[in-house]
This record gives structure tokens, sequence and C-alpha cells, in this order.
């Protein structure tokens, strides 16, 4: 009897934290406690390690056992700490080896019977392993399918408690997981394409530009325009996950729980649309455990916004900081967290309440006043960072069953490429990654415009009153423009299309 120590892992925000689990067991009164900021699911634990260790071992030591979850500041979440807590204490009690698990990290969730169950988060806790120097993991077998884009890695899986316990003592050794990794093959075939949608070629343009520069879009069309049809296929023109990206997108997911499965790898840019009735934390990330919320859920992708004007006021307003810096922190009594949300913001709206404004073969039926009601749930501060602002009419009888097919995805998604393969030559010596996260002295660089150009915006700011943050963005739309069409300078036409997509920003007559 003496003092054992296992390594595992626990889940802050969207990053993990190597535990050391340090059992001691001695003689006294049969006990069994945990410390070290445990949360219910870890204190809840102490049932289920008894119960397994009866179940599938000699049985639980009726002594004074006190588990120790090091280092003792940090809170520790999750079911995942059954399996160490179990070998630790099987050490301690000197029914296994001492150390024969040193090296290792143990994660999974113990069923009464000593069944080993799989955990969320998964990938992150396999990539803090493998950032401390820990390269072999025992997980559950569902667990193995989730790390197989890891290299370097020993992913031992076991079933059961005996395994475990079998494995230590070198009667029946746990072979490293055998798997095929996917790659960048294994991407999922698109269900939608460009090349579905007929008319509406200026929203087509604006998401190619969108695409290429990472600008958010908002569109303003009556019910039928095809806004939510077109929006949902964005993420067919962006440029496929790298592997580093597959692994970052996968883990956020992982630790959120909205896999379809336990070993799912997601392969593909993400495309969230949560319903208007989603709450605050739901849709930055928090609660009493910050998690993950729809923003980075959606990092790397795209968060589609339907029905913009139908989310609360407080909602929207909470995306203007993680629109603008990419990133979220949440912040507790003890604890501050920071989130990934670097993301497309697509939104779409009716341009009134009814739906009908502007359109030629159905009348508008609400007041000026009801009107500026209904545009006034969305602030100018958070028009101002939606760079894309695109009206989208109602299609003819002729333009509905008689348009040809447009261009499909697959070509529109070449120029993106081209596109962003300009922008990241240009900010190789930054940390600026697309044409949408310029800074001011970015824009000096590398948009300047001609005199023909200045006395365009000039005009532009004058007539339609708009802030320097509307200044900035009609010049980073510009700059992709030029890019998609592999110009160097900023040329007068790419500057008018740019001007052209701020709809919103015109005056409206009623």
């Amino acid at each position: 009897m003496g003092i054992a120590t296992v390594n595992t892992a626990t889940i802050l925000g969207v990053d993990a934290h190597i535990i050391e689990v340090e059992a001691d067991v001695s003689i006294g009164l049969g006990s069994f406690n945990i410390v070290g900021l445990p949360d219910g699911a870890i204190k809840e634990s102490r049932d289920r390690v008894i119960a397994a260790l009866n179940n599938a071992t000699d049985g639980f030591p009726i002594r004074k056992v006190i588990v120790n979850l090091a280092p003792a500041d940090i809170r520790k979440m999750g079911t995942g700490f059954d399996l160490p807590i179990a070998i630790a204490v099987l050490e301690a009690h000197g029914k296994i080896p001492s150390k024969c698990l040193e090296g290792y990290l143990l994660i999974a969730e113990l069923a009464l019977s000593g069944k080993l169950r799989a955990v969320e988060g998964i990938l992150a806790v396999a990539l803090a392993a493998k950032k401390a120097g820990i390269m072999k993991l025992i997980v559950a077998p569902e667990n193995a399918g989730t790390l197989s884009l890891l290299e370097n890695l020993e992913i031992h899986t076991a079933a059961t408690l005996q395994e475990v316990v079998a494995h230590c003592h070198g009667q029946q050794l746990i072979s490293p997981h055998q798997y095929n990794s996917p790659g960048l093959s294994s991407l999922k075939t698109m269900a939608f394409d460009f090349s579905d949608v007929k008319g509406q070629e200026t929203a087509k343009r604006s998401l190619e530009i969108a695409a290429a520069g990472m600008h958010n879009v908002l569109f303003t069309g009556p019910p039928g325009s095809g806004k939510s049809m077109l929006s949902k296929r964005l993420p067919t023109i962006l440029p496929p996950l790298l592997l580093d990206e597959i692994l970052e997108v996968t883990k956020i997911h992982s630790i959120a729980g909205t896999l379809e499965g336990v070993d799912t790898i997601v392969a593909t840019r993400p495309f969230r649309s949560p319903h208007h009735s989603v709450s605050g934390a739901g849709i930055i990330g928090g609660g009493t455990i910050p998690k993950p919320g729809e923003i980075s859920l959606a990092h790397l992708g795209v968060l589609f916004l339907d029905e913009l004007p139908e989310f609360p006021r407080r909602i929207l307003d909470l995306l203007r900081q993680p629109v603008e810096d990419k990133r979220i922190t949440i912040s507790r009594a003890n604890i501050s967290l920071v989130f990934p949300s670097d993301f497309i913001l697509l939104a779409a709206m009716n341009p009134c309440p009814c739906g009908y404004l502007g359109d030629k073969e159905r009348g508008c039926s609400c007041t000026a006043s009801a009107i500026m009601k209904y545009r006034s749930r969305i602030s100018g501060p958070m028009i101002d960072r939606i760079d894309l602002q695109i009206e989208m009419p109602a299609l003819s009888y002729e333009e509905l069953n008689f348009s040809p097919k447009g261009e499909k995805s697959e070509r529109i998604r070449a120029r993106v490429l081209g596109a962003r393969a300009i922008q990241l030559e240009r900010f190789k010596e930054n940390e600026t990654k697309y044409n949408s996260n310029m800074q001011h002295k970015d824009l000096e660089c590398f948009c300047e415009l001609d005199q023909e150009g200045h006395i365009l915006l000039a005009q532009a700011l004058k007539k339609f009153h708009l802030s320097s943050r509307a200044h900035d963005s009609i010049l980073k739309v510009a700059r992709t423009i030029a890019d998609l069409e592999g110009a160097k300078k900023i040329q007068i036409w790419h500057l008018a299309e740019a001007l052209n997509y701020r709809c919103l920003d015109k005056e409206i007559n009623f």
C-alpha cells in the first residue's frame, strides 16, 4: 500500500489540461474521498468505481482511500476520470505493479460491470497529451476513430477494466489500435450546388466575394426569393479544410457533444443555423461549465441567421465583438476561457414585416413606422459589421422556369482558391489571414486608390452618411473583388461594385 499516480485530462473551454490522479490507500476505517475541485460527475464516480472494482477485479479495498486530482486549483469535470481513478486505487493497493502505466494517459467512463465507455472531447485530450509528451493513450474502443488523424500516438483500446488490469500484469498486452487514416480524400460530397439556384446573379456574385475574402453577408428580399436556398450553398464554394483545421473543428464539436457519433470526424466546413429563440449562452457559449456556443461551432465555416430581425436585439449585439475579433472571452468567478469564432456571418431578412416592400407584383401593406421599427431591431453598429448587403428581388415566372443553370460550385470555388492564394502571399509576414481581417494600416498599404477612386468614395461617404468602419469595409470588399480578377491595384470598377453592395445604407423612400 502506498501512493500511485496516473495521468488523465480535463476539458476547459476548447482545450484539455493534463491532470495527475494521485491515490493513497492506507490502514483505517473504510472510506473513499476525492479532492482537488471535482465536479458532480467526478464525485459520483466513487460509486461507479467501487461497483466496477467489485464486479471486475478482486474488489474495492476496505481501507482509507484518498484520491487527489492535481493541480488542485483547476476545476475538474467529466466522467473520463473513472478509469484513471480505478487504476490508481488498484496500484496504490498493490493489486497491479507499480508504475506499470507510466507514460500513458487514461480516460474512459466505467460502467458498473467494468465496461469502458467513450467520453466527449477525446480529440482535445489527445492533442494535450501529445503536447505534454505523453504518446500512449488507453481509451474506449468507440473513441479510437476520432483519433485516426493524429500521428505518432499509440492509441490502445480496451473494452473492459479487466483488459487494462491484464495489460498491467503483462498477461495480455493491449496492442496499439490499428486504423487507416482517412486523410483529406474522405471529404464528404456536398449535397448542394450553386447551379441549382436560378437567377439571382448579384447574390451569387456576393457569395463568391464573401467566400474569397471571408466577408459577412446580409440578404434582403421577399419570401420565396431564394435567400435560404442560396445561403445553404455557401459552404460548397469555400476552400476545403486543411488537416490542422479538421482537427480544430472536430475538437470543438467533440467537446460540445454535437457529433453524430463519438468517432465522427468533421471534414467539411460547418454550417450552423440556430433558431431565433436561441439563448445568449447558446449563441456565444457559456453556462455554469462554459461550453462552445453556435459561434464557435461555426468556427472556420458559416453562421446563418435566417429571419434576422426575429432574433432579440440583445442576442444580435452579443455578436458584435466576436464578429470583429474572431474570438469570444467568457469570464466566470474563477476562470476566463477563450473560444474561437472565425466564421462568415450570413444573414437573411425580409425588407419589412409583411415581406413585400419593393415587390413589383404585390404591394406592401406596412406603414412607414412599422418598417422602421422592424429594421431598428438590428442596431447600426451590427449593420456596419456586415460588408455585403444584398437585395434579392422575387423571381418572375420566366426566370423561375426558363433560366439556364448557373455555374457549378466547383468552378466558383476555383476562383475563390485563387483569390485566397493571393491573400496568403500578401499577408505572409503578419497575422492577417483574409482581406476582411485587415487593419487600417493594412488598408493604407494594400488598398491604395487613384484620384478617381478617392473622388468616388468621398462622394459615396457623404451621400449615404457612411461611418469610418463602412469606409474600411468598402475598401476590403474592393480589394477582394480585385483579387478575384487577379488585379494588383484596386480599379474604379472594383470600388463601384463594392459600393453597390451597401443597400441598407441607402436612403429609403416609403
